[in-house]
Formats: structure tokens, C-alpha cells, sequence
């Protein structure tokens, strides 16, 4: 049996009318783990098991590395997760919880991703959060649930940050027969590295992120994320800070499920009415969680706003 669990997909009446058209939700902010991030890392996790691994480290001090962990502990296999000195406790406690060992280490990812592979010994497996293929196939695997329910979408919403989902999603779209589907990729202003690059036409390295939708944080995005966006199926979406925790409440609102900034930002795009809508008559909407953002943090972001 898989490590994620199948979502269900909904149609959700409040998006809908908030975005003039059809709107259906594909809910991974119910898998175990809190977020999508344990279909492609559980997948990837079952294969380096079955190749021996003795340990699984990863670098990611948000959903993957909670996917890792939660892997980790159901396959009996120890987990190494790297974080950066800016994650936040929260998300330390949730790595822990899991029974993963949290090593803190550099000021972003990038410095925690190097030292991460720096740890690595023979009989480990690293787990990149968003950049291996095992990942974009089990990711894909949303896709192929929502084809068998006979609902194929005009157009996919999503969330981009290293593009994994996006990569993955793709795959599944093609694989289903369902290569004309267009992919519209959310990002909020300070964490944009896909949109940056498909403005330069090449993939580009954001200077920092600033953002609040940590989990969007990758400052440039895969190599495959950057090709499939030169295909025409995808488009790029930008909202704010703001519209992305305004949609959270709001969701937390209509769906009594509570989500964190980087999904709110595909969330803010339907309750926008954002003009790259207008041409599609029904939207599914890739909801992929998170868990490192509270209820509290969702008040205080809010207020914070609310005094700007």
C-alpha cells in the first residue's frame, strides 16, 4: 500500500461563486503528513527502501521534510532532517514529533541543502524536496485520481515554489491523456522564481525570498519545472502576502480546513477573480496543505495586515 492516502475531490459552491465558474478542489491538505509532498516522497522513500537505504536525510525543514519523516517512521527507517535557522519551531516540534533527528544549520536552504549532502554516507538516501523524478511521478498520482472520476478540468490551479508540483502534475496530466489541460502556476510576489525565469527565458536565482509563504521559498526552480513552462500549458500567476492569507481565512471559512500561506496563493487566484480565469469554465484547484502554519499565525498575519 502507498504512504499518502486518496483525496477526496469536491466541488466547492463558495469558490465557485467567489470565481464565476466551476470550481473543484483536489483536497491533499488531508494526507497524513498535512500536505501532497508524501506522494512523491513516499513513493521515492518505498524505492531507496527496497535499494537498502539505512537512513533518509533531508533538507527541508517544512512539508517535505515532514513527508520524510512521517515516511521514515512507518518504513522503520531514521530520518536526518537539515532546516535552516530560520524555521520555525513549529515545524522542528512537527519533525520531532515524527521521531526524525533536526540538525539546525545555515540561514536558508541552500546553505541546510549543502550540508545535508555533506552528511550523506553510503547507506543513506537523500530526499530532495522537489527536484527527482521519483517525486514528480508519485505527485502524479493526484492526476490519475481525479481522471478515473471522469472530471477533466478546463484549466489546473496550483502552487509553485520548486516546482515539483508543477513537474509532477504535468506528468500526470500527460500520462492521462490530458496534455491540452493549461496550468496556472500561483506564486506570491517575494518567492516568484518561476515567473522570474519564464520572463528571462532562462532559469534565473532570486537575490533572497520575501515572502511569507515559506513553503514557496525555492530561489530558482528545477530544471524540468523551467522546461514545461515552455511548453504554452503554463501560466504564470502572482498575488500578494495579503491575498494569500485573506484566501486562507476565507477557505478556513467555507471549508473548516486550515492551510498555510503557499497554498493560499493558488486559493487567492479564484477568490480574486484574477483575469487569467476568464477563459475556463471549470478550475481544479490543486489544495496542497501545509502544516507548519497555525491557526495563531493565521490571526496575527491577518492583523498585521489589517494595520497596514
Amino acid at each position: 500500500m502507498p504512504l499518502h492516502i486518496q483525496t477526496p475531490l469536491i466541488h466547492s459552491t463558495a469558490l465557485a461563486r467567489a470565481a464565476g465558474r466551476t470550481v473543484r478542489l483536489k483536497l491533499e491538505c488531508l494526507q497524513p503528513p498535512g500536505s501532497f509532498k508524501i506522494r512523491g516522497i513516499g513513493a521515492a522513500c518505498e524505492h531507496y527502501a527496497r535499494e537498502g537505504a539505512r537512513r533518509f536525510v533531508s533538507s527541508s525543514g517544512g512539508n517535505a521534510g515532514l513527508a520524510v519523516a512521517y515516511a521514515g517512521r512507518l518504513l522503520g527507517i531514521a530520518v536526518t532532517v537539515v532546516v535552516p535557522s530560520s524555521s520555525s519551531e513549529r515545524a522542528r516540534d512537527l519533525l520531532r514529533q515524527e521521531g526524525a533527528e533536526v540538525i539546525v544549520f545555515g540561514a536558508g536552504w541552500q546553505e541546510a541543502n549543502a550540508h545535508a549532502q555533506a552528511l550523506l554516507s553510503p547507506s543513506d538516501a537523500f530526499l530532495h524536496p522537489f527536484d527527482n523524478p521519483l517525486l514528480w511521478t508519485g505527485h502524479a498520482s493526484m492526476v490519475d485520481e481525479v481522471a478515473a472520476t471522469g472530471h477533466k478540468p478546463g484549466a489546473v490551479l496550483l502552487s509553485v515554489g520548486g516546482g515539483g508540483l508543477l513537474a509532477g502534475v504535468m506528468e500526470g496530466l500527460a500520462r492521462n491523456g490530458w496534455g491540452d489541460v493549461p496550468v496556472l502556476a500561483a506564486e506570491t510576489h517575494g518567492a516568484a522564481s518561476l515567473h522570474a525565469a519564464m520572463q528571462a527565458g532562462t532559469r534565473v536565482e532570486l537575490p533572497t525570498i520575501d515572502s511569507l509563504a515559506t513553503s514557496l521559498g525555492a530561489r530558482q526552480v528545477c530544471a524540468q519545472a523551467f522546461a514545461l513552462s515552455q511548453t504554452g500549458k503554463v501560466r504564470s500567476v502572482r498575488v500578494s502576502d495579503q491575498e494569500a492569507v485573506a484566501a486562507c481565512t476565507r477557505f478556513l471559512d467555507d471549508h473548516r480546513l486550515l492551510v498555510e500561506p503557499a497554498c493560499g496563493a493558488a486559493l487567492a487566484v479564484a477568490y480574486g477573480q484574477h483575469p487569467a480565469l476568464l477563459e475556463y469554465e471549470d478550475i481544479l484547484v490543486i489544495v496542497c496543505g501545509g502544516a507548519t502554519a497555525s491557526a495563531d499565525n493565521l490571526r496575527q498575519w491577518s492583523e498585521r495586515f489589517a494595520a497596514t
